[in-house]
């Protein structure tokens, strides 16, 4: 560094005289440092305005762009928050349409039903209701079509639930065991398992499924109701022998008979006399040209001595439809219809079914829509 500031000396002439001027090296090197450091402290500042006016800017950019994302997050909320009304609409207007389907297809629903086969959630549903609307009013009109849904369903299995205690006590009157009529058939049901969900978590909600176990159980029962033997079999004169103890037209002596004998022309229709499934058509020793319809869970009917059989193993029929012919074959005596009632291969006798079905199936089906059977018994 010394090297770079030797001493100087400066001769200076003025009016005829001469200045002699000398600098040192130390001089130099402090006037030299000074300069120095004067730079130093114009470029850290040049640098620090440099830097705080990007700084600035970043923050500046950041601001905007949270301000940007706070108003973007403000809009969102309120267009959910305008749009909830909308939705609640739109699910007022589908319970609207399904409430007026269901009631197109079963009736109005009675406004008084047992209130004790399943619980009422009116009251508490309203108190959820007034409860969100006071903490999010915005979704008020959620709450009242889920109240109103939970409502609706509930009502629904309450009417199940009477229709099914109904046809219970239609059976029961019939002297018949309403569980083992009803008994579920599982023996041809197949498919791949698809679970229903109605809560969150994938659970099904406990109302829903208790809603599903009495539509079911309706079912059951009113099924079970229609194969109930529930119509006359044939459009006949009257009954020339009854059911239980007689004197045998061929031999007079005391036996059993297992019917009722239906006397009428030779040719006129047999009907079966409620829904089923034909089991057996053919010759049976002592019955003649018989067939069988199977209505499940043990009960059959049998129609004996046709003059002609027009039904098919296999074959579905309703009650009512045409299954044969009277006629005179097999032990008979004369043209006439032996008409049988068995359940779990025992006989029992018809004339209950008969007499009391028209009028039992009237009141089981109160309020139902279901038709009345055809044929009434004389």
């Amino acid at each position: 560094m010394r090297s770079w500031f030797p001493d100087r000396e400066f001769f200076m002439r003025s009016n005829g005289h001469v200045r002699f001027i000398r600098v040192s090296a130390q001089l130099q090197m402090r006037v030299a440092g000074a300069v120095a450091g004067a730079v130093l402290v114009w470029i850290l500042m040049m640098g620090w305005m440099i830097i705080s006016q990007a700084l600035a800017v970043y923050n500046q950019a950041s601001l905007l762009e949270r301000e940007a994302a706070v108003a973007t997050a403000e809009s969102r909320v309120a267009k959910y928050r305008s749009g909830l009304g909308s939705v609640a609409s739109d699910l007022a207007k589908r319970q609207d349409f399904i409430e007026k389907s269901v009631q197109g297809a079963i009736g109005p629903l009675p406004k008084s039903l047992p209130s004790g086969t399943v619980s009422d959630s009116t009251e508490e549903a309203g108190k959820t209701v007034r409860k969100i609307s006071m903490i999010l009013p915005e979704a008020t009109g959620l709450a009242q079509v889920e109240a109103r849904q939970l409502a609706f369903i509930e009502a629904l299995t309450r009417y199940a639930d009477t229709r099914s205690a109904r046809a219970e006590s239609a059976m029961r009157r019939l002297g018949l065991n309403p569980r083992a009529v009803a008994a579920a058939d599982r023996s041809a049901m197949g498919g791949p398992l698809i679970p229903l969900f109605t809560g969150s978590g994938n659970k099904l909600d406990p109302r829903f499924a208790r809603f599903g176990a009495s539509l079911a159980r309706m079912s059951a029962m009113e099924q079970a109701l229609v194969r109930i033997p529930n119509t006359l079999p044939a459009s006949l004169d009257y009954i020339s022998s009854g059911f239980g103890y007689r004197v045998d037209p061929f031999t007079g002596g005391g036996a059993f008979h297992a019917g009722l004998d239906f006397r009428g022309p030779i040719g006129a229709p047999i009907l079966a006399a409620a829904a089923g499934t034909v089991s057996f058509t053919g010759v049976k020793q002592g019955y003649g040209n018989c067939v069988e319809i199977s209505h499940g869970n043990g009960l059959l009917t049998r129609y004996a001595h046709m003059s002609r059989i027009m039904a098919r193993v296999g074959q579905v029929v309703g009650p009512g439809r045409m299954i044969g012919a009277i006629g005179s074959t097999g032990r008979s005596t004369g043209p006439h219809l032996h008409f049988e009632v068995r359940i779990a291969d025992r006989a029992v006798d018809p004339r209950p079914f008969l007499e009391a079905m028209p009028h039992v199936f009237q009141e089981a089906s109160a309020g139902s829509g279901r038709g009345q059977p055809n044929g009434r018994a004389k």
